[in-house]
Formats: structure tokens, sequence, C-alpha cells
């Protein structure tokens, strides 16, 4: 029975792009997928079709080939007979199946063309990423400082030099998965690969551990790690240390330290972003008066002057006087809100004066009082 067009096949016109195929036969896949159909041996025939199908369009030599000799092409040794042509390293597959089903499910069709490209390979395992908290001052966090932390974290056995083995002898090839570090467990038409249970996917054992690590291939070990806090860090931000996390397994690279700020509260300045805000206070005299006053900055005191006639609540700008902006030599603003304070108790000599201004000021307003809430009574009638 003649094969059917590997276009027809996957539904797609043969100037279709390769996503076009991929998306094609995913579908396809989905719903011809045995586990999907047990039982069916229908959906079982059109998976397999779609999917030698795929195996020559998704090859661009065998697609080529394909489109110019159709099946001929590889029925003179190009395949062996395995009805996927011997095309690539299954990488399309093993994506495709990974999206579906789950990357530890691999077709076992012919044989075991899937999943071959992994047998026998040992993975290094990345170390663990690592978080601490750093507290800073209000002033180190404006404009940064350096700070040195003791850090728990494990490194790499230098008796053993990781590998777990005591010193003299070697590790030895797992018996339970022959060194590949997955066990295949075959289910029907399909092969499901687990990591073993015995090596855990290193693929080798430990026969006699070293003293040092006890076979772990790792140890603690307490370090000072020096951190650059850049000027400008807000409260919360978290820094990252690349490589300063817990050593890689077997080879495999070390994970990173994530250190995340924490800001003292200031007694006077609040933050805004760049910008510093504080409340200083003013007597009355000044307020009316004027005058020149100190002011507190991030640098030293400053003189802020004062005009006549400032109400209570008026905010002021010191231009470069806030924080450090990060990443940049620029700087915010200090915002100084200036509040008249009231004494609670004063002096013989004060009360008098303050007596006189009482009936300065009072001079020729007799009756304004009662003229204004006249004029509010005026609005509502």
């Amino acid at each position: 029975m003649a094969k059917r067009d590997c276009y027809e096949i996957l539904g797609v016109s043969k100037d279709a792009s390769i996503d076009e195929i991929k998306k094609a036969y995913r579908k396809l896949a989905l719903k011809y997928h045995p586990d999907k159909n047990p039982g069916d041996k229908e959906a079982e025939e059109k998976f397999k079709e779609a999917t030698e199908a795929y195996s020559i369009l998704s090859d661009p030599d065998a697609r080529a080939k394909y489109d110019q000799f159709g099946y001929a092409a590889f029925d003179q040794g190009g395949g062996g007979g395995s009805g996927f042509y011997g095309f690539g390293d299954f990488s399309g597959f093993e994506d495709i199946f990974g999206d579906l089903f789950g990357s530890d499910i691999f077709s076992s069709f012919f044989g075991s063309a899937f999943g071959g490209a992994r047998a026998g390979r040992k993975r290094g395992y990345r170390g663990r990423d690592l978080k601490i908290s750093l507290q800073v001052s209000f002033e180190e966090a404006a404009f940064g400082t350096e700070k040195k932390v003791a850090v728990s974290r494990q490194v790499v056995c230098d008796e053993c030099r990781g590998s777990g083995a005591e010193k003299g002898t070697s590790l030895q090839t797992c018996a339970q998965c022959n060194g590949t570090g997955q066990i295949r467990l075959q289910q029907g038409f399909f092969a499901i690969s687990r990591t073993c249970h015995v090596c855990g996917g290193k693929g080798e054992v430990v026969k006699r551990p070293c003293k040092k690590c006890r076979g772990e291939g790792r140890v603690s070990e307490r370090k000072k790690i020096n951190i650059k806090v850049p000027a400008g860090i807000e409260h919360g931000q978290r820094l990252k240390l690349r490589g300063e996390g817990d050593s890689g397994e077997h080879g495999g690279p070390p994970g990173d330290l994530y250190v995340q700020i924490k800001i003292k509260p200031h007694p006077i300045f609040e933050r805004n972003g760049a910008d510093v805000i504080c409340e200083v206070p003013i007597s009355y005299p000044v307020a009316v008066l004027g005058g020149k006053i100190l002011v507190p900055t991030l640098d030293g005191e400053v003189n802020l002057k004062i005009p006549p006639g400032t109400p209570s609540g008026k905010v002021f700008r010191l231009r470069g006087k806030g924080v450090t902006v990060l990443g940049s030599s620029a700087r915010g603003d200090q915002h100084v809100k200036v509040s008249i304070v009231v004494p609670k108790r004063i002096s013989e000599e004060e009360r008098k004066l303050l007596e006189k201004l009482k009936e300065t000021r009072n001079v020729g307003c007799k009756g304004q009082g009662d003229g204004f809430i006249g004029r509010v009574k005026d609005m509502f009638s």
C-alpha cells in the first residue's frame, strides 16, 4: 500500500514554514498520542504516520530530497529501515514531547531512537542560591558603602575534590542504571525515563566515602564576602552576587548570593526616591520678621534664609542636598518644611511683650470679628 504524502499527512502546504510544520505535528501528536488513546490501533498508526512525516519535513536536507524524489530518496540505504531515516539527533522531537507530555517522556519508536542522545550523559548540578539581609544606615544607602559579611555556604571538598570518594579511590559505575543516570520503563509503545534512585542521576556511586565530606563532595564553610552597596539604593532592593552561593555538584556551576538591603530609619530625615525630607522648627518672631536658621543636611549644617511673613508649613528646597541617584553621580534635593513653634511656658518679660503686641495688633480692629460673622450670615440668608 502506497504511503500518503507527508504534506497531506500533516495537513500543510508544500511551501509551509518549519514553524507551521511543527505546529501541525503538535496538533496531531496531541490528538493521536497512544497514552491518550489506549488500545486504539488506528490512532497509534496515525501517530506513527505523522511522526514519520515530521521526521522528514523538519530536516531541511531530508525535505529537499523528499520534494525531489519522494519516499524513494530514502529507500536505498538512506535510513536503514527505521522509518525515521536517521535524521538529526531528534532534538526537535524532544522539544515537542517535552511541551506536550513532560520532559521525562520520549518516544521509543522502532527501538530506542528517541532519548538515545541523552544516554550516558552525566549532569553537573548547579549550586543552590543563597539569600541574606544586610542592614545599612541612611547615610550609607545615600552615598554607598562596602560591608564584609560572613556567609555560610557549601563548597567543594578539598580532600576528594568534589568526588565524594575517599582519597586514592574512585567512583564506580552505578549497576542499577549502567552509568546513564536514568532508568527507562517500557510502557507499551512508549518508554518513560526516570532519574535513577540509586545514584540520583549521577551515573556513579561512592563505595568508600570521603571521611571529610562523608561522600557528599561538599563541606560547609563560613566565608567573609565583600559586598559593595551602591549609592542611592532603596530599602528592600536586592543585590545579586554571581557565583557566591553554594558550589555546584559534580562540576556544576555555583549558585548566586542575593542580598536584600534594609535601611535603618533616620531620626531626622525621611526619603522619597532621591529626595530627602525634614521638618525644622522656627520661632514666631523669625516667621514674622525673617532671619537665618541652621538646617541639618546629609553634608552637614547649612544656613537657610527665612523671608518675613513665612507661614507655618512652608516648604523650602535645597537643591542637590538629597540622596545620590542610583547609577549616576547626580543627587536629589532636600525639602525643608518649617513649623512655627508655640512655647508652652514663657517668662514674665515675654508675657508683657506679647500683651503689648496683642494690644497693638488689635488697634482699629474692634468689631471686626462681629462684622466677619455678620458677612458669613448674610451669605446664607
